[in-house]
């Protein structure tokens, strides 16, 4: 609750004026219109420029004067709501909303970001998913997975009141972010947009480490009451759909061996993209001496000060990994195949200061549109640069000349920190396109590699030794410890699992290995009832929060569990000709992207070049597509049971 509102408490006007201080001003801009009326607070001296890069832009490129004026009508104006005087403008829609969105972000938002961000802004209202029946309670649905899209998934279900079971094959939740203990391991993407928009929470840095994250999966779970519903340490062996009773049943094994099956009328899987570890069939992995592990699976209580350290892969864990250990080692050597283009962020090791926390619990307006301002910044900004341009004359360094631009800004970044290193410049330049392969934010990386106890190799792997590695040109390094930052099997999707749909049709003979396709990365023809997360074609290659996806996830599936509860809905299985529709169009959109151009390698591609684990789409475009289930897109049939029952057997 906001303090001070409607005169309901006081605000300390000694506090306020220490708190503006710190404001990011765009967004205290908006907060003053939208508590005043006053329309010049839309125009100019008070339209904050455009920000340059990531950069959260806090002073809005405005004068001295003019932030004064800011903040002491941010003052005036806060006060008064305090003492009970209303909001002028509570929920703007239709173009006013749209100007005040142009106006804070500091350059023109299409129209068609209203919807969206109304809903975000929590001015125009979201879809209402509690099933009006008694049948909700007997509707069960088992959710495999207890990371961020399981807990998502269990959240959103307790409030529509279906009762469901969580199965979680490890003793903890939070997935990818319980694994990865990794030093440096953290998110790339602000923290206060990797987080759900229900639940805020303080966060200490702008890009949260591990251990913050993590707490705020355990907040989450603990604020809603998730953990009850979640049976840890239950690894599912596999899930297999019988049409006959519309149901599915789950068999799990525990931790001591023990099976179980678990019926349930919906499966909604929650396993992650990236959380099956890559590790390539290195010759002579075994013999190595000392410890060697992938870096998802980093060992409690590793000491490495003083050591010799290998590092496999220069990716976005190795990026996190190598500034956070450079200083303890002895001797880093980092193997890189390809380079990485690195994007600058000022803000990336900056604290939040107390006064912002404060803004944003107590002055009204105040969090969601500095939400929305990163959201605006990280999620669909750069997806237009990311079309190939077919007449673009450079092919081979650029796809348009808007990406080109970007890479002339990266090369400048780059070169300005490794200045007077040219052996550094010539291995750390990449020779293809900007976002052909995962960007990444600069957390030291180039500080870190120009240490002189650190190691820039350019070579692939070919062997590792009871010593050390060797590589391509037979040159061997020393370890006393390797690290294999390889990455994950991201286009292996669903195969911890043996999953079977209609007639015992395996996933595997649809998919194939690496060639994964759903409607709107949920659903498959011939797997009624069966819906994922973060599934096929969602993976965010352009960039942005992955948790605003699985919110879109979830309530496009909660809103087809609740027609099928309310309606008596047994099954609803995707049309083919639906599904084939939709994966041609994500194909033909891919087809016109960088990510697919030949010359480009990534994880995102299988050997025939399809794209598998990225979306095609914006934020928006998927908002929009997921908004609301419609039936009409699937075979439906009548109940054949009235509910899934209890577990049917264990041994």
């Amino acid at each position: 609750m906001l303090e001070g509102h409607n005169g309901n408490g006081s605000l300390s006007k000694k506090k306020l004026r220490q708190a503006v201080r710190c404001a990011n001003l765009p967004t205290l801009v908006m907060v003053l219109f939208q508590l005043t009326g006053e329309r010049k607070w839309l125009q100019d001296p008070y339209r904050p420029t455009r920000p340059t890069g990531l950069s959260a832009h806090d002073h809005g490129g405005f004068s001295e004067d003019v932030q004064r004026q800011i903040r002491d009508a941010a003052v005036e104006a806060i006060e008064r709501w305090a003492a009970g005087k209303t909001a002028a403008i509570p929920a703007p829609r239709g173009q006013l909303f749209v100007e005040m969105l142009s106006a804070c972000m500091g350059e023109p938002v299409p129209d068609e970001f209203e919807p969206m961000m109304a809903e975000e802004m929590g001015f125009a209202p979201g879809p209402a998913h509690r099933p009006e029946t008694n049948r909700a309670a007997q509707f069960q649905v088992v959710i495999i997975g207890a990371g961020v899209s399981g807990l998502l998934a269990a959240c959103q279900l307790r409030k529509a009141g279906i009762d469901h079971i969580v199965l979680e094959k490890n003793q903890d939740l939070g997935g990818t972010w319980l694994l990865n203990r990794y030093p440096g391991c953290g998110v790339d993407t602000p923290s206060y947009l990797y987080s759900f928009s229900f639940l805020q929470h303080d966060w200490s840095t702008h890009f949260a480490k591990r251990g913050e994250v993590f707490a705020y999966l355990k907040d989450m779970a603990e604020r809603f009451d998730l953990v009850r519903s979640v049976r840890f340490g239950t690894e599912v062996r596999s899930a297999v759909y019988d049409a006959a009773t519309q149901l599915w049943t789950v068999t799990t094994r525990g931790a001591a061996g023990n099976e179980q099956r678990i019926v349930a009328n919906a499966v909604i899987t929650a396993v992650g993209q990236l959380n099956v570890p890559s590790i390539t069939d290195i010759p002579g992995i075994e013999q190595f001496g000392g410890p060697i592990f992938h870096s998802a699976r980093w060992p409690d209580g590793l000491e490495l000060t003083g050591k010799s350290v290998a590092v496999v892969g220069s990716g976005a864990s190795a990026m996190q990994i190598v500034p956070a250990i450079a200083d303890r080692v002895a001797k880093l050597t980092v193997f890189q195949r390809s380079p990485q283009w690195i994007a600058p962020s000022s803000d990336y090791f900056g604290t939040i200061p107390e006064e912002v926390h404060w803004l944003i619990a107590r002055v009204p307006y105040y969090h969601r549109w500095y939400r929305l301002r990163l959201a605006w910044t990280f999620n669909d900004k750069v997806h237009s640069s990311l079309q190939v341009d077919p007449e673009w004359p450079y092919p081979a360094r650029s796809v348009n000349a808007v990406n080109d631009g970007h890479r002339k800004f990266f090369t400048r970044y780059l070169r300005k920190h490794l200045d007077g290193r040219p052996d550094l410049i010539r291995k750390a330049l990449p020779d293809y396109p900007p976002f052909g392969k995962r960007m990444l934010l600069d957390n030291g990386w180039f500080q870190a590699i120009k240490k002189p106890n650190v190691e820039l190799v350019n070579q692939a792997v070919t062997s590792i030794t009871a010593t050390g590695v060797h590589t391509a040109s037979g040159e061997e390094h020393a370890a006393d410890v390797i690290v294999l930052a390889t990455g994950f099997q991201a286009r292996r999707m669903l195969t911890q699992f043996d999953v079977r749909g209609r007639r015992g049709l395996p996933i595997r003979e649809v998919w194939g290995d690496e060639d994964a396709r759903a409607y709107l990365g949920i659903c498959i023809p011939q797997f009624p009832n069966l819906f994922m997360m973060y599934g096929p074609n969602t993976n965010l290659g352009h960039g942005g929060s992955y948790i605003l996806i699985a919110e879109c996830q979830i309530r496009y599936i909660l809103d087809l569990l609740c027609k099928m509860i309310e309606r008596g809905i047994g099954a609803v299985e995707c049309r083919p000709d639906v599904h084939d529709d939709y994966n041609r169009r994500v194909d033909e959109a891919h087809a016109k992207m960088i990510w697919a151009r030949p010359a480009i390698t990534n994880y995102y591609k299988n050997a025939r070049g399809r794209v598998v684990t990225n979306s095609p789409w914006r934020h928006v475009d998927y908002w929009r597509m997921t908004h609301e289930s419609d039936l009409s897109d699937f075979i439906v049939e009548g109940a054949a049971v009235a509910s899934a029952g209890p577990e049917v057997a264990s041994k």
